[in-house]
């Protein structure tokens, strides 16, 4: 009872003090068309991505708008062609002039990822860009996403806007996987905090972040950040503390294309990743399972246990907290327009993330560390800290 009395206490500020991350109200601020319009490069980086490219580049060839605007795809090492599918789009569907590079491997101390954004940003140099789009090879943007992103940054005088890309929901693991996803970072990273002034919760989606170059000059990016696997929001922790503002929402009209039908293939996603969220600290480690296990199991455990043993206030106080945590689940099923019933199932998913994160350490002290696409970064560097 005292410990369902708990995870219903925690649940109770979480629903009134977590910066209300349960809303998935937070989308493009107000916005109004500059003039002249600035100029942007984008720059993708893309290793192993033909089976997407055909969907995600034609969109950003395609994007509406009225400033000068140009595509820089690098090559990360690609042995599927990707390069050279980039080239037969670029000619097949014309749009925004395309530059396609090649960095070569990365040195020792970088990310793959991030050696790919610094080459691609070096090339955009040369054209002395206002903004760089930094977005991900799967991510597809609506014609007008580009448009809507400078106009956003320029009203608002932020340095960095962000969009949650809406991931593909379409398997039963995606369904009941993905939703929950978007769901835990809002909650570590309450939206509405991100974008206040003063506040020190900084957070960014590494699908589509649109960067102020200037701001990117002033906090080093990428260099600065070039060991971290969680890059976005190390992206964001670098130019927040270099004084820039920044923000971050959901977004529509940026959808990612890439599939992860089976639950092994959400399992890496989140796992590659997991512990270097915690710092690679086995004491953050035990403090998250224990979290974990407070406020997402704890609840039904405690109706079912309480209804074995026949305690009505730990069956009324499980129930409750169970009833939040569903309620507080609900905007983003809506979201993602999935059935509702599956808010119920959330303490279940919650688990999955438990031994998700739980094996992410696991093959981090294997050796093996942050594995990805034929990379294994065995020591990654840790996000830096929020302080």
């Amino acid at each position: 009872m005292w410990t369902a009395l708990a995870s219903l206490a925690a649940w109770l500020w979480l629903l009134l003090g977590q910066g209300f991350f349960w809303r998935t109200d937070v989308r493009l601020p107000p916005r109004r068309e500059p003039e002249p319009w600035p100029s942007v490069c984008v720059v993708v980086p893309a290793r192993d991505e033909a089976a997407v490219l055909p969907v995600s580049l034609p969109s950003l060839l395609a994007q509406d708008y009225p400033g000068r605007a140009e595509v820089f795809l690098v090559d990360d090492g690609s042995t599927d062609g990707t390069g050279r599918l980039a080239r037969e789009l670029a000619d097949r569907h014309g749009g925004l002039p395309l530059t396609v590079g090649s960095p070569g491997e990365p040195p020792a101390g970088w990310t793959g990822k991030l050696w790919a954004v610094r080459h691609g940003i070096g090339l955009a140099r040369a054209r002395a860009p206002e903004y760089l789009l930094l977005t991900d090879a799967d991510i597809a943007h609506a014609p007008d996403s580009l448009r809507r992103l400078v106009a956003a940054a320029r009203t608002g005088g932020f340095d960095v806007v962000s969009q949650m890309a809406r991931l593909r929901v379409e398997s039963f693991w995606e369904r009941l996987v993905v939703p929950a996803f978007v769901y835990f970072f809002a909650q570590l990273y309450p939206f509405r905090r991100i974008g206040r002034d003063g506040s020190r919760t900084a957070a960014a989606a590494g699908g589509c972040v649109l960067l102020r170059a200037e701001a990117a000059e002033r906090a080093r990016i990428p260099d600065a950040i070039r060991q971290a696997v969680i890059d976005d929001v190390a992206l964001a922790r670098a130019v927040k503390a270099g004084g820039g503002r920044i923000w971050l929402g959901l977004a529509d009209g940026v959808d990612s294309v890439r599939p992860y039908p089976r639950l092994d293939d959400l399992w890496r996603m989140v796992s590659r990743s997991a512990y270097a969220q915690l710092r690679h600290s086995p004491v953050l480690l035990a403090g998250t399972v224990a979290g974990l296990a407070l406020v997402y199991l704890v609840p039904p455990v405690a109706v079912v246990s309480g209804l074995a043993a026949g305690s009505a206030p730990a069956v009324a106080a499980g129930a409750a907290a169970w009833l939040v945590m569903t309620g507080t689940y609900l905007p983003m099923l809506r979201h993602y327009r999935q059935p509702p019933w599956l808010a119920p199932l959330l303490p279940f998913t919650a688990f999955l993330y438990l031994l998700m994160t739980v094996d992410s350490a696991v093959q981090h002290y294997r050796g093996r560390g942050a594995a990805w696409k034929g990379r294994t970064y065995t020591r990654p560097g840790a996000v830096p800290d929020e302080g």
